[in-house]
């Protein structure tokens, strides 16, 4: 069953959650979490979005 969109609120934080398919890895290499938070941090740019916190 697929999901239902979420709920959005103008202005107010979401939570988000990155897995890989059926939990699998998705960082292998160090350069891997390098990358990502690379990819992350221009995409709060580019969307004019704040990050308060993360976890790898």
């Amino acid at each position: 069953m697929a999901r239902l969109p979420r709920f959005v609120i103008p202005g107010h934080p979401q939570h988000v959650i990155v897995r890989g398919n059926n939990r699998e890895v998705i960082f292998y290499e160090n350069e891997d979490y390098i990358f990502y938070l690379n990819k992350l941090k221009d995409a709060c740019k580019k969307h004019d979005c704040g990050l308060h916190a993360y976890v790898l």
